[in-house]
């Protein structure tokens, strides 16, 4: 059976195209379906599918075979379990030898390996032993990966698969050519240029936003199939401290039983992509977030600001009681999460007496500014280092001899200081996020205290 829309949509990213194709799906709510991206374009599509149906969200991992001597042309794909279409005509056409081929296989093989191992992070895959599979993916061109996906699912059990995409050739809507039970699409133009012709925004996804969506829908099963979210609060702030004021922003859940207050480190701000990439990430577990500028535009222009540690715990604290204030982060409790001297920053300030910081993230930072005061620091304590930042990781082996409270030393391998090596930002995010939903969404300390002291 198939289904699609000779119309020609264009879709505005791949959020509107996966709640559109949901739309079409409808009749499968309520049975036993597991919804299956693949990765990378598919699974923002898939995600929304998923939640409309109320239904899990796994991957369904394939790696295209590409033409020895024109990579980017498909003669075939493979997926797990050793799953492998051949284009058996191309491969004749272009005399490719079936030595060639094996090495081409052998090389994905590895590359699909090391995906399915970083995408699940450990995780097994979703059961799919008869179930209804829905292979989503965010546009159909060749349909080999979609063919090989296809047969990936019925290896593992599917008792129906149904292919769901938004956008393909209308010669291709063929669900025995592809291997489906099922086709639906929400376009089928003919004739067909390209899968991004019918996105305005077709801009890349990341691995780490995969594995990100995937991590939140399985720590957050009550997101698939519920209603909108409340609306929550996401805006630009100013903080009056002393003579100064700083720029920060705020995001909130509604309600918001915690906020990570964000100390960036030299040369920073909290338009800091990096900090701004973990604070998505911590939203996404339920944490607020409050990212903070520690120094006026004026003030960093003398370097000595940046390594004033005093007066940068000094601001944190300031803002830590500024957010007591507020009534929409009543009652909530408060973690630190610095970087580079941000992170120095953070440990002094809740070294100090009557603090009630309920946990601190340190990433790449620089515990060792804080000096004697770590022996006082009673909040639990993460350290994030990249195992290729020597200097920084010696530094922090030694800062957490210093720390009387719960602690840990977390490395990231391959990382240097700025953990910009692919994977790396993300694995930072996610050790944070578990260390700040362990102590401030499990936990019974104290909420965010006000200037008298007493919870606001």
């Amino acid at each position: 059976m198939r289904s699609g829309g000779g119309a020609t949509w264009t879709f505005e990213d791949r959020i509107e195209a996966g709640r559109v194709l949901a739309e079409r799906l409808s009749s499968l709510r309520g049975k036993d379906v597991v919804v299956l991206g693949l990765p990378r374009g598919g699974v923002p599509v898939a995600e929304q599918v998923a939640r409309a149906l109320g239904a899990p969200l796994d991957v369904i991992v394939v790696r295209k075979l590409g033409v020895p001597f024109q990579p980017e042309l498909a003669m075939g794909a493979i997926g797990e379990m050793g799953a492998r279409v051949l284009d058996e005509r191309l491969i004749a056409q272009a005399g490719i030898t079936s030595e060639e081929v094996a090495e081409v296989e052998s090389r994905e093989r590895v590359e699909l390996d090391r995906r399915v191992e970083r995408l699940r992070r450990g995780r097994p895959r979703v059961p799919l032993e008869g179930r209804v599979a829905v292979v989503v993916d965010d546009g159909l061109a060749t349909g080999s990966t979609a063919r090989v996906a296809c047969q990936v699912a019925r290896h593992l059990g599917a008792a129906t698969v149904v292919l769901a995409v938004p956008v393909a050739p209308a010669e291709s809507m063929q669900p025995e050519s592809l291997g489906a039970d099922q086709i639906v699409a929400v376009s089928t133009p003919s004739p067909f240029i390209a899968v991004g012709r019918h996105y305005r925004d077709f801009s890349p996804t990341t691995e780490e936003e995969v594995i990100v969506t995937l991590d939140r829908l399985a720590r957050r099963p009550n997101l698939v199939g519920a209603a909108p979210e409340a609306p929550d609060c996401d805006v630009d702030v100013e903080i009056p401290v002393g003579r100064v004021t700083l720029g920060a922003h705020l995001h909130l859940p509604e309600p918001a039983r915690a906020v990570v207050l964000f100390a960036h480190g030299s040369g920073s701000s909290r338009h800091s992509p990096r900090n701004r990439f973990v604070a998505s990430v911590l939203y996404e577990a339920g944490l607020g977030t409050l990212l903070l500028d520690l120094l006026t535009p004026a003030e960093e222009l003398h370097r000595a600001n940046v390594f004033d540690i005093q007066l940068l715990a000094t601001r944190i604290e300031a803002a830590g009681e500024w957010l007591g204030q507020q009534p929409a982060a009543r009652g909530a409790r408060l973690g630190y999460f610095g970087a580079s001297t941000g992170a120095g920053a953070a440990l002094w300030a809740a070294a100090t007496p009557g603090n009630d910081v309920g946990a601190i993230v340190s990433r790449g930072g620089r515990p060792d500014l804080a000096g004697p005061r770590l022996g006082h620091v009673r909040a639990p304590t993460l350290l994030i280092v990249g195992g290729r930042d020597d200097l920084v990781l010696d530094l922090n082996r030694q800062a957490q001899k210093q720390l009387a409270c719960e602690n840990d030393l977390a490395v990231v391998e391959g990382a240097t200081h700025l953990f910009e090596e692919p994977g790396t930002l993300q694995e930072a995010a996610l050790l944070a996020r578990d260390w700040f939903v362990r102590h401030l969404l499990g936990g019974d300390g104290p909420p965010i205290a006000g200037p008298s002291g007493s919870s606001a």
